[in-house]
């Protein structure tokens, strides 16, 4: 079957690049990164310019390639935009050995910081910091040995993602290989002010007590029958009955007094039912150290937990991160967090958890086909949407 005819990348494709020129002040700081062995001053691809060619990938419906990349950076005025002349595939992929990714999670991290909340309430105000962990994979490629996963044959990376809840949005992400410890990097990524909800994958004592060392707080699912020393049993309102919870337990301990690793602190068990897809009923085991909330709020909470999946579904499916342009560890960290800030920025933009319509809105006022008006028009109709 013959090759499928590539598209080339043409001017008219980038018309809408010009907006591009906000982004440069946030970028700057990478200007002199991966510079310091440039001894001869021939560098002529810079960090700053490199990345706002990748945010360009992900902007534009047109550029979906490496390579349409590079016929894009050829243009006219994309190379007046960047201060950049002509850029070759080669000097592309040679970037990925020169430039750290580390300077963008910091990005990352502080436009997370710019956001503010975009949900309000009761709710919202009494799970205020509440944050998502949960990690996904990323299929690699067979020659990316450093991303071994499961066996000899498999290949992954994992983006280990904390999603603050209110707001729509990432606020921290590590990038590592599939075969490794979801606790372990949680730990290290640990912030204070926190509300930390996380799925059965994470149940490690010593990972609850480094995060109220770390100045958080914990909502996290045990396997059920764990063993506990209970204290006392709360009384169930018909609202947290309403809301499935079936128990609610304050504990001195959790786990059993043989076990070296027990967890002594002032606990609490929520134990909620639900009916799941298949009609069988199942019950969550819930421990957290958060002894003010309502039941129906740990409940609530936990059932949050599910933003952090559909944003992955976001990454994946409208983004496309499925498809690396790069093979290397720094390379594909890269890219990821370059896709962080593009998933961070429509959402600063639009002051609007983003959907792929709105992605879509965002692209087409990008590359000139809709107007500014228009673009607004979407966002004052889907603000007047109920959540």
């Amino acid at each position: 079957m013959a090759r499928p005819h590539r598209q080339v990348v043409r001017a008219a494709d980038v018309r809408g690049i010009k907006y591009f020129d906000m982004l440069m002040p946030l970028l700057d700081r990478l200007h002199g990164v991966g510079s310091a062995r440039d001894k001869a001053g021939n560098r002529h691809l810079f960090f700053d310019q490199y990345a706002t060619l990748l945010l360009l990938y992900f902007f534009s419906p047109i550029v979906t390639s490496l390579r349409g990349l590079q016929q894009a950076a050829d243009l006219d005025k994309v190379q007046r935009l960047l201060g950049i002349g002509h850029v070759s595939l080669g000097s592309l992929s040679e970037a990925t050995g020169v430039f750290d990714a580390a300077p963008l999670r910091q990005i990352v991290q502080e436009l997370a910081q710019r956001a503010v909340p975009l949900e309000r309430g009761t709710a919202a105000e009494a799970l205020r910091d509440l944050t998502a962990v949960d990690g996904t994979i990323l299929p690699a490629l067979p020659s990316m040995v450093w991303a071994l996963w499961q066996d000899a044959e498999h290949r992954a990376i994992k983006m280990h993602v904390h999603f603050e809840v209110f707001k729509g949005i990432p606020c921290d992400a590590k990038i590592t290989p599939a075969a490794c410890s979801e606790p372990a990097h949680l730990k290290a990524m640990l912030q204070p002010g926190r509300l930390y909800v996380m799925d059965r994958g994470y149940d490690s004592y010593e990972l609850f007590q480094a995060i109220l060392a770390a100045g958080s707080s914990f909502i996290g699912r045990v396997q059920n029958g764990a063993a506990f020393a209970l204290k006392d049993e709360r009384p169930l309102t018909n609202t947290a009955r309403a809301a499935g919870v079936v128990r609610d337990a304050l504990l001195f301990h959790l786990g059993s007094q043989s076990n070296a690793n027990a967890f002594y602190h002032s606990l609490r068990l929520v134990i909620v039912r639900r009916m799941k897809p298949d009609h069988t009923v199942e019950e969550i085991w819930l421990i957290t150290d958060r002894l003010d909330l309502p039941a129906e709020l740990i409940a609530l909470a936990y059932r949050y937990r599910w933003t952090v999946e559909l944003f992955f579904r976001w990454l994946k499916c409208i983004l496309g991160c499925r498809h690396l342009l790069f093979q290397s560890p720094n390379g594909v960290a890269i890219q990821c967090y370059v896709a962080l800030i593009a998933s961070l920025l429509a959402v600063l933009w639009t002051e609007q958890k983003a959907t792929k319509r709105t992605w879509e809105m965002i692209q087409f006022y990008l590359i000139g086909w809709a107007s500014l008006e228009e673009l607004q028009a979407h966002l004052e109709t889907r603000a007047k949407k109920p959540a």
